[in-house]
């Protein structure tokens, strides 16, 4: 076992027979198991859910086990499953939480372990530290209560369940399915060979519109993508077979379904912050819906200013559901959102939710009759152009002090020609300039990276932003 396990932005993450190992999963089943019993919540039970990662099945069965093993109701869904429909169920069979396994976008040597709260939102950093410490003193001591799933199943403390027909029912509610069916779009779905195989075909077909769908196979390799994200670099075939169908969207899920990306009529790569914007104003404009906005501090400021179009507030948190989706919760807001193509909305779970996100779209592409580029022309004409940049840089993990060091003892007073507005350290380092663009650097809560953000008027700045990054950082 692990002498320690930390959370990052979304559960906890570890390459698989390295650190997520059986006896370290098992580990984190008993400190939730621990948690829920001082809470008061162990009579509760919980959903638990698995995306298709190598042996997620078994890392599952082993999570409901130890829940068996301490008198706690698992309900083991039956097959792999996005984690928003995991998180629904939450609210279905009115469970204290769930588990996922689930390294939702990282690359194919990687498993996660994912702990939904009982609002079906992501965990938040106070029940965070709770769990990890309860964890922690199951590492020390090395106590698992287990029984066999067979005998769990025959004193009915494990229960199989089939997630899906409830979620499918709850997202014919928050959009009208009809109108898209009988748009005669088509459209391209790239699963990533993850667990939002299948969804988009069964919610939106049976009209004139057409559903293609390329990797919607289980293959825990993930091959021809570095890993399982929906970002420019892993949708080239995509884009190619945009191009090649004449489609008119091109929409893709991450490992376990719950971000969404976007290729436009044209091939090209549709950023999330985009998307982001696009899905603002779809609720504010056509459904005419009002009600607050959350956004991470690492996606865009084309946020605020519809905002102030519209007259809403927006709040600003550190990246992750786990502090965006509290926010939502206590200000009833309509959308929360991040940088790496997670929305959530109101009506729904304070959680992301790729496959609804990419029905809001098509939506929206249908209620304005306008193709992708055309819809971020549309959005460009209200708020002003905004590009956008990320790259990571791994780097040896005995560098992350030096480079620390490097990034908060700078103080520019000019970046790009332009004068610098405000630095702050809420999460990673970022620099507003005077003009409205950002350069963020941030590690990952994960993995070795050093992420570098930057958003401006145009592409070429965005890449002079996140040069001047590189040279800050030392990289």
């Amino acid at each position: 076992m692990r002498t320690h396990i930390r959370f990052g932005t979304d559960g906890w993450r570890g390459i698989i027979a390295q650190d997520f190992t059986y006896d370290n999963v098992r580990a984190c089943a008993q400190g939730v198991a621990d948690y829920l019993a001082r809470e008061g919540m162990a009579d509760s039970g919980l959903v638990v859910g698995y995306d298709t990662r190598f042996a997620s099945e078994h890392f599952a069965q082993a999570v409901a086990e130890v829940l068996a093993g301490n008198g706690i109701k698992s309900y083991l869904c039956d097959k792999a499953v996005p984690t928003p429909v995991v998180s629904y169920n939450i609210v279905v069979l009115k469970t204290a939480g769930a588990v996922v396994i689930t390294a939702s976008h990282n690359p194919a040597n990687w498993n996660g372990f994912k702990f939904k709260s009982q609002y079906a939102g992501s965990a938040s950093p106070d029940v965070v530290a709770t769990l990890e410490n309860h964890i922690a003193k199951v590492l020390e001591s090395g106590k698992v209560g287990t029984i066999p799933l067979e005998q769990g199943l025959k004193d009915g403390v494990i229960e199989h369940i089939d997630p899906a027909p409830s979620y499918m029912s709850h997202i014919s509610t928050l959009v009208d399915l009809e109108p898209i069916k009988r748009a005669g779009l088509r459209i391209v779905v790239d699963s990533m060979y993850g667990v939002g195989a299948g969804y988009f075909h069964r919610l939106i077909e049976g009209g004139t519109t057409r559903v293609t769908e390329i990797n919607g196979e289980r293959n825990p390799l993930f091959p021809g993508i570095q890993q399982p994200e929906p970002i420019a670099q892993n949708l080239t075939r995509l884009s190619g077979l945009i191009k090649e169908e004449g489609a008119d969207v091109g929409l893709a899920t991450d490992g376990d379904a719950d971000r969404l990306g976007m290729v436009d009529e044209k091939g090209d790569f549709i950023s999330p912050l985009q998307i982001f914007g696009l899905l603002a104003l779809y609720l504010l404009e056509v459904r005419r819906e009002r009600g607050a906005m959350v956004k991470s501090l690492t996606t865009t400021r084309m946020i605020q200013h519809l905002g102030e179009l519209y007259g809403v507030p927006v709040f600003e948190t550190p990246v992750g559901f786990k502090h965006i989706g509290p926010v939502m919760i206590r200000e009833n807001a309509l959308i929360g959102g991040e940088e790496s193509g997670g929305f959530g909305f109101r009506g729904h779970i304070p959680e992301r939710d790729g496959i609804l996100s990419g029905l809001y779209i098509l939506d929206l592409m249908v209620k304005l009759g306008k193709k992708p580029s055309e819809l971020i022309q549309y959005l460009y004409d209200k708020v002003g152009p905004h590009y956008y940049d990320r790259i990571d840089i791994h780097f040896d993990a005995s560098c992350r002090q030096s480079i620390l060091h490097r990034m908060t003892n700078s103080r520019p007073k000019m970046v790009d020609g332009y004068p610098v507005a405000s630095v702050d350290s809420t999460d990673g380092w970022r620099i507003l300039l005077q003009d409205g663009s950002w350069l963020l650097m941030r590690f990952s809560g994960t993995e070795p990276l050093l992420r570098i953000y930057a958003e401006s008027q145009s592409p070429e700045r965005v890449k002079r932003l996140i040069e001047f990054g590189e040279s800050l950082a030392g990289l």
